[in-house]
């Protein structure tokens, strides 16, 4: 019994870290839904938002506000930076560079990923923010059944929820409103979108800003985790993985691929970590990546791209 109690456990942080990552890959998938361009800014754009919450938080609580009004408040702000920050990549970044290869749009960026952090740190600081939106300590579960019960942790479980929400809120944007429609229609063919009426300009800061909005979505759960410091934009390192796993184009294959990678990375470490060495978690994702882009190279819910030639 202890033996499985601590297999479950093991089981079970490793699945909530998975999710946490998710939060993060989602913003890669909407924007390769949508346009076609792998964002490598996207761990940059969670370090934004983070930090523009957090400081406009301890701004509004030092100057006397309720935490309930501060924390709306500094979401608000958050939010209208991020938007700011897709209005700017589009008008001056992705939108000159509409016609461009995939190559060329994924180098830029790579460009605006210093840009982001450069900017946000010299405008909102560089040092370590705790932030504290989440109750960070765990649940003692299931202690009749297993001598000292499974440990889970409360931040883990509301990032669990969080992702749950914001799954469920994007397939519904994607399949059943006309904007998404219209993404997914940009996604395929901008040139044959834009052909038939469809703003691509519109549809691209629409595009931009929903990952704009998963970036802050998750900074405020991995700020509460970490802290907000300029480690949390690679985040978009540990995203790769879950990202190759899930497939590209697939919202809920994001999930899938996080849950896969962090149940497979605990487990590998507490179970193979003793025979092999320590640190297996670091690098046990990017295996798991290899396999699949050997067996299956659109990943496991990606869609599988059929060119003519």
């Amino acid at each position: 019994m202890i033996a499985l109690g601590q297999f479950l456990e093991v089981l079970i942080g490793g699945l909530m870290s998975g999710v946490l990552y998710s939060l993060v890959a989602l913003g890669f998938v909407l924007i390769f839904k949508a346009s076609g361009v792998f964002n490598y800014a996207q761990g940059a754009m969670v370090l934004l938002a983070g930090l523009a919450l957090v400081r406009a938080l301890d701004l509004l609580v030092a100057n006397g506000l309720p935490l309930w009004v501060a924390v709306i408040l500094a979401i608000g702000f958050a939010a209208v930076i991020m938007a700011a920050t897709a209005w700017l990549i589009e008008r001056f970044v992705i939108g000159p560079l509409v016609n461009q290869d995939g190559l060329t749009l994924f180098m830029s960026t790579i460009g605006v990923t210093f840009v982001i952090e450069g900017a946000a740190e010299m405008i909102f600081g560089s040092d370590v923010y705790p932030l504290r939106l989440f109750p960070t300590d765990a649940w003692f579960l299931f202690e009749g059944l297993f001598p000292g019960g499974i440990l889970v942790n409360k931040l883990d479980v509301w990032g669990a929820l969080i992702a749950g929400v914001l799954v469920a809120g994007l397939a519904v944007f994607f399949q059943r409103t006309k904007t998404g429609r219209a993404l997914r229609a940009v996604a395929d063919d901008h040139l044959a979108a834009h052909s038939i009426g469809i703003p691509i300009s519109w549809i691209w800061f629409v595009v931009w800003l929903v990952a704009g909005l998963v970036a802050l979505v998750a900074a405020t759960v991995w700020g509460t985790k970490l802290g907000v410091q300029f480690s949390i934009t690679f985040l978009a390192l540990k995203a790769l993985p879950v990202l190759i796993i899930g497939g590209l184009t697939s919202i809920p294959g994001a999930i899938v691929g996080g849950l896969i990678v962090g149940a497979g990375e605990k487990l590998a470490e507490v179970y193979l970590g003793p025979s092999i060495g320590g640190g297996i978690e670091y690098w046990f994702a990017y295996v798991l990546a290899l396999a699949v882009l050997l067996l299956r190279p659109q990943g496991l819910f990606g869609e599988r791209i059929i060119e003519r030639v």
